[in-house]
């Protein structure tokens, strides 16, 4: 008897693979709708709306949702449904402020650690197709998180990932239009002087580019941030 209790015991804890695909899936789509704005800053959000719009029940929404109050996206209202929180001055501030951290450490590491090949990767975004903010955004969130993988350090890179996805919820909100052709070109260009000084392993130069370029995107956003409606 005690085998056989053994074996339902385990029969009864084992993952459900497809269960917890779906309710990772939900939590993915309902996050990047939040990052994006698709799901505004402000807006009041309910269990049942949100489980008919991604098609899926009410319990793996329930889970996302609780996944992203401990993230901080999202707030509980008691009986009232959930409140998608407003977008701080002060959580862009210490956002910016982590950044610049983890970024400055990522670089110097990256000039160390990461190998020819893998520096030499960097050039796929000496360029970009200008296109639409969602584009645009895209390619930058690309680039950021492609260097801090370059670091070496698995830990490090997976919190200046989720940093930099913190970012375009800022991006999104700041810039209302994706940017313009000049405003591109220069982007792009200071992002390729920070791939001429990781290539030449140049750990003082690179450093200072990347300050020099977190700086000025923090300038840029507060300039706008303060006009919108949906800032703390």
């Amino acid at each position: 008897m005690l085998e056989n209790l053994t074996d339902t015991t385990e029969v009864n804890i084992k993952p459900d693979n497809g269960s917890v695909l779906i309710r990772d899936g939900v939590y993915e789509r309902i996050r990047a709708d939040i990052l994006a704005c698709v799901l505004s800053p402000g807006s009041r959000i309910f269990e049942n709306d949100l489980a008919k719009r991604y098609n899926v029940s009410k319990s793996p929404v329930r889970d996302a949702l609780l996944r992203l109050q401990e993230q901080g996206l999202i707030e509980v209202l008691p009986r009232k449904g959930y409140l998608i929180r407003p977008i701080s001055i002060g959580d862009a501030h210490d956002l910016y402020e982590m950044r610049l951290l983890l970024e400055k450490s990522s670089v110097r590491r990256a000039c160390d650690e990461a190998t020819d090949e893998d520096l030499a990767s960097l050039d796929q975004f000496r360029s970009v197709d200008n296109g639409d903010l969602v584009h645009w955004v895209m390619y930058n969130r690309k680039f950021h998180r492609r260097i801090t993988e370059l670091s070496g350090n698995m830990r490090m890179a997976k919190i200046t990932a989720e940093v930099i996805d913190q970012f375009d919820r800022l991006t999104f909100v700041g810039v209302l239009n994706a940017p313009s052709a000049e405003a591109s070109e220069k982007f792009v260009a200071e992002h390729g002087e920070i791939i001429d000084a990781l290539q030449a392993r140049d750990r003082s130069k690179v450093t200072s580019l990347i300050t020099k370029h977190i700086t000025k995107s923090k300038k840029r956003l507060f300039s706008v941030l303060g006009n919108q409606p949906i800032i703390e």
